[in-house]
């Protein structure tokens, strides 16, 4: 199974990349940001992101846009401090785009100012990599 991981943060603090990383731990894939498209079609691509205001980012948008014909099945993975999800804005940008997206995703919360300290954890990391392992199953 050909699968892919894809990032985009403007953050400092790392929650994403956090996240993509233990996703690369997990299946043995490289994380890369999505400045970075498709070589081939991929039977499954992990889009790691965040909420930035009511959205996920625009360089998101545009990496899907080049690479919709190269994805067979997208997994949303994300974290957010205000607990809100990026699912639905996400599978809004699939489904205008014709891109198949899994009802599965992993979402967790993430630290910022006082908020969710020390968040995403060690356990929200270990729950993310046994969550990527069965994706790919």
């Amino acid at each position: 199974m050909k699968t892919e991981i894809r990032y985009f943060t403007l953050s400092k603090k790392g929650n994403t990349v956090k996240l993509a990383n233990a996703i690369s731990e997990a299946i043995g894939k490289e994380a890369l940001t999505v400045d970075n498209d498709l070589d081939e079609e991929v039977d499954v691509l992990f889009l790691v992101n965040a909420m930035y205001a009511t959205s996920i980012a625009k360089e998101e948008k545009e990496f899907l846009k080049r690479n919709a014909s190269k994805i067979k099945l997208l997994v949303n993975v994300n974290s957010s401090a205000t607990g809100r999800s990026t699912f639905k804005v996400v599978k809004k940008n699939c489904d205008n785009l014709g891109i198949k997206i899994s009802d599965k995703e992993y979402h967790t919360k993430a630290s910022w100012i006082n908020l969710n300290k020390d968040r995403p954890n060690e356990e929200d990391l270990n729950r993310l990599k046994e969550f990527a392992k069965d994706i790919v199953k």
